[in-house]
């Protein structure tokens, strides 16, 4: 046992010699500063942003209490040249989103919603809502809805509208 006790103590003093507490702290804090600026915004990358609308789609879709806008902020693509589900001829949806939990109230159920910046041009200026059902503070990036979306698009950052897809029913826990 006493090769042991030596290898480690050989390993543990050439690692001393060739490095320094400070550099260690600073290389841990970029590490986790960096990895702390990725990791909210991985689970919401959306690899199909026009995803197909599953539940109820009645109510007029060009007013703010349409109930899937429970947790909507910007303008209604649906006044924009797009519907509640797709972006205007001319955008794109942006590549990640933020998720709100909104009731139906025709079947009492309570839908998962993704909202998604449509990017590429400029503000639409129709039908702005702002209706923060649930709202969470800024920190928490999936449910926060005042970040420009578009900033993680590689081709426009530009802002025009916001879709609401429904993609699934929330199950209760």
């Amino acid at each position: 046992m006493r090769w042991l006790d030596r290898l480690f103590e050989r390993s543990a003093r050439g690692l001393a010699t060739r490095s320094s507490r400070r550099g260690a702290l600073a290389r841990i804090g970029r590490s986790a500063i960096g990895g702390a600026m990725l990791f909210p915004v991985l689970p919401f990358d959306r690899t199909a942003p026009h995803a197909h609308a599953a539940g109820p789609t009645d109510g007029d879709t060009s007013k703010c209490d349409y109930w899937r806008y429970c947790a909507f902020d910007g303008y209604l693509c649906s006044c924009c040249g797009g519907s509640p589900t797709t972006c205007p001829p001319g955008t794109e949806a942006s590549t990640v989103a933020w998720i709100g939990t909104c009731r139906n109230p025709r079947d009492g159920r309570d839908y998962l919603i993704s909202y998604n910046d449509c990017c590429g041009k400029t503000s639409c200026g129709r039908c702005f809502c702002n209706t923060n059902h649930g709202e969470r503070p800024g920190y928490a990036m999936g449910i926060h809805n005042d970040v420009n979306w578009c900033m993680a698009n590689t081709t426009s950052q530009m802002f025009h509208c916001t879709t609401a897809v429904v993609v699934g029913i929330a199950q209760k826990g």
